[in-house]
């Protein structure tokens, strides 16, 4: 019957409300629930997974979701890794990532992923419950201020209080989450309302007259900053994440080659420019390459696009600020140019079509770069390659060393994997040696660096990307924040594998003890940790200990060879090994140390 009455569709329609947003809508001839509203809006914006944890508040909805078969539910044993399991959907694919939790600590457990998702501009839609409208404020069972709490840390967030606005709010919430800077945006909707019934009436598209995300840039500012880049001595370009989320990494390599100039790419931006070719110059920053953070640093113009400045990138702002350089920065947000440095050509629009704009008008342009300057300045940039050496280690025979699993691993997956990671050493040490060459490959969390972010992250990669090689890199203690996931891995036979570079520290932690700290290791050792071998075993996966550094190879080769399987590589590495290149906090680039023998 519900098949047939979605068969009755009407003519489409405009509406206008309060005279600021306008709606145009298919109307279907039905009255649902407001949680069948909620999935049938779901279906409408095409979802395939929706990731969650059921509770009071929101059975209504998990009603709704058994009932039809097209929105498949990926059942999570944390909201936690919900979430972060929507982020790394979104991040691997160009698709919104969503996840359905329960009121009080359903949304409370859910803000860590919210947070991550906000800092790297991640498009989610978060759908949380909350407590019956006629309880709201009362302190209800399980009520909490989702909308205030989760404020700082999304790109809007709404409450619904009438069942009539749920499915233009959930319009809403897609548009905003994917337009302009992406980000993740709340919709909470109490119990009772989705239980109220109205006619479904989904609108086919919205326009917010407050909220006009940039397109095309500015075709002055562009051809000014075009005139500067070709004038330049000493040039570089620096690209970040939002070459990334924009899908304009054709672009930026096409405008790299074209112009002949050394290029980085900060953490988030890794792959947004191929990290074999030679114009690639390495990340920049904390733990970048010694020729990134030297070039970045005394160059004489500088094009940063869809980065910003951020203190892991630049360091010391006011060292940064002493060498006089000319800054032209493109960013779709506003707010992020000369947010930190001052921009001398700041230019404001959607990076793909900017990038295409300052390609038309190079190959336009009569003016050519000066071919001996750029010469000279490689020349430079080529001693400073050979002065830092390259990212190097001292291997050994007798102890793994973390940075040659990762060589080992990017060699066996032939550079072609989808590679997410937690945060700390292990995280550096991914960044540093897996070379990646495509973009949306490299899933980690860069601006929150959230532990316990990888294992539920590549759940939601190797589900939009199924069949493709997904492998976590973790260490022994990220990987205990949320490995309650390997639940789910078994029960949605997802064929992750975990590369555990098991140092028995928290390796930053004590890295910076060590440094900067008299190697006074307060509370950084993790004693008692478990057998990782067994409880891989116990959640039904395989599990390995690898300890011999001629057992590293053929540990990831059989791993690899297990397609259907997910393997828990527990690797002993080298308690003592250090993250090299290092910027120490608060210095400046060219203050970088290269390695323990400097």
């Amino acid at each position: 019957m519900l098949a047939a009455r979605q068969r009755l569709t009407k003519t489409l329609l405009t509406i206008i409300l309060r005279g600021s947003i306008s709606f145009k809508f298919k109307v279907f001839v039905m009255e649902l629930t407001g949680a069948e509203i909620a999935i049938r809006c779901l279906q409408e914006e095409g979802v395939e997974y929706i990731f969650g944890y059921p509770g009071g508040a929101v059975l209504h909805i998990y009603d709704a979701l058994f009932q039809q078969d097209k929105v498949k539910h990926i059942l999570v044993r944390h909201e936690q890794a919900a979430v972060h399991a929507a982020d790394g959907y979104a991040r691997s694919s160009e698709k919104v990532g969503v996840a359905l939790v329960t009121s009080g600590p359903g949304i409370t457990n859910a803000v860590t992923g919210i947070a991550t998702a906000y800092m790297d501009s991640i498009p989610l839609v978060v759908i949380s419950g909350q407590v019956p409208s006629y309880a709201i404020g009362e302190d209800a069972f399980q009520e909490v201020d989702a909308v205030g709490i989760t404020r700082p840390c999304v790109k809007h967030n709404f409450l619904i209080k009438d069942v009539k606005d749920i499915a233009p709010t959930i319009k809403k919430a897609f548009y905003l989450a994917k337009s302009g800077r992406p980000g993740p945006v709340l919709v909470d909707i109490p119990k009772d309302i989705s239980n109220h019934k109205a006619e479904f009436i989904y609108p086919r598209s919205v326009n917010i007259r407050s909220y006009n995300p940039a397109g095309k840039g500015d075709s002055a500012q562009i051809k000014r900053a075009v005139q500067i880049l070709l004038e330049a001595k000493r040039p570089m370009i620096y690209s970040g994440g939002g070459v990334v989320l924009s899908g304009a990494s054709a672009q930026l390599t096409e405008l790299v080659r074209l112009l002949g100039f050394p290029c980085t790419t900060t953490l988030m931006g890794l792959g947004a420019y191929p990290a074999n070719d030679k114009q690639f110059v390495g990340m920049p920053g904390m733990h970048g390459t010694y020729e990134a953070c030297m070039a970045m640093q005394h160059c004489d113009v500088l094009l940063a696009v869809g980065a910003r400045f951020d203190d892991r990138v630049i360091g010391n702002v006011e060292h940064f600020a002493q060498v006089p350089r000319k800054i032209i920065h493109i960013d779709i947000d506003p707010s992020s140019i000369a947010k930190r440095v001052k921009v001398d050509v700041p230019v404001v629009g959607d990076l793909k079509l900017v990038l295409e704009q300052m390609l038309n008008t190079l190959r336009s342009s009569k003016q050519k770069s000066d071919a001996s300057d750029l010469t000279a300045w490689w020349k430079q940039v080529d001693e400073w390659r050979v002065k830092g050496g390259g990212l190097r280690y001292k291997n050994s025979t007798e102890i793994i060393k973390p940075q040659f699993v990762i060589e080992k691993l990017y060699e066996i997956t032939g550079g072609d994997a989808f590679v997410t990671s937690d945060v700390g050493q292990h995280q550096m040490w991914a960044a540093q040696y897996y070379k990646f060459n495509k973009p949306r490959r490299w899933i980690n969390s860069g601006g929150l660096g959230t532990m316990g972010f990888g294992l539920p992250a590549a759940m939601g990669v190797q589900l939009i990307n199924p069949g493709a090689t997904v492998a976590c890199v973790t260490g022994e203690g990220s990987i205990q924040m949320n490995i309650q996931e390997l639940s789910t891995c078994k029960q949605f036979h997802l064929p992750i594998k975990v590369v555990s570079l098991n140092n028995r520290y928290l390796g930053m932690v004590r890295q910076w003890q060590e440094f900067f700290h008299g190697n006074r290791y307060s509370e950084s050792y993790m004693d008692a940790l478990p057998d990782f071998v067994k409880l891989a075993e116990a959640y039904g996966h395989i599990g390995m200990r690898i300890d011999k550094p001629s057992d590293v190879e053929p540990a990831l080769k059989e791993a690899f060879a297990r397609k259907k399987d997910l393997v828990f590589m527990d690797f002993r590495t080298d308690p003592t090994e250090n993250v090299f290149p290092m910027v120490p906090g608060g210095k400046g680039l060219s203050e970088v140390i290269l390695s323990e023998d400097l």
